[in-house]
């Protein structure tokens, strides 16, 4: 007898449930009889905009050294401000303008320390958009900051730390 209640039940669910469905299709399936309604007519096609290309020393020019120390709380879980105190990774005092791998007391990857160069604004920026694909096999993990102007906060952030 426990049986046939038990399997009585699960039927009775699966009736429900089949009887549920098929009331949903009848009330939000709509069949179009005839011409829409309501057309939008769209001109060009598969015509794209273009995007147009800043240069970077002009964003730079507007970078705002406020909104770069906003920015730059994603970068302080790793990097210190203070000259001298590696973090995670090196201290970014005095970043701009540094040659590149030559953080006093930081292990960089093997990448890093056999770039040549200088730190530059643009060489920075390139770095920041994504750490992966300016240095292949950097350790920094950081997925880069997707925004040109907020590349350029951060840069002007810190550029105006070292005075």
């Amino acid at each position: 007898m426990t049986f046939t209640k038990a399997a009585g039940g699960i039927c009775g669910a699966l009736l429900v449930f089949l009887l549920g469905k098929w009331a949903a299709e009848e009330m939000f399936h709509v069949e179009a009889h005839g011409e829409a309604s309501y057309v939008i007519e769209v001109e060009g096609g598969e015509e794209v905009a273009e995007v147009e290309e800043v240069d970077f020393a002009t964003v730079l020019a507007s970078a705002s050294v406020e909104d770069g120390a906003k920015v730059f709380r994603k970068c302080s879980a790793c990097h210190k401000l203070e000259a001298g105190e590696n973090g995670a990774g090196p201290y970014l005092y005095g970043v701009v303008g540094r040659e590149k791998g030559a953080a006093d007391g930081f292990g960089y990857s093997d990448t890093l320390a056999s770039m040549g160069g200088e730190w530059t604004p643009e060489n920075l920026s390139g770095f920041l958009e994504k750490p992966a694909s300016y240095a292949p096999g950097t350790s920094m993990s950081f997925s880069g900051l997707r925004k040109v102007e907020d590349r350029a906060d951060v840069i002007a952030y810190l550029d105006s730390l070292d005075d």
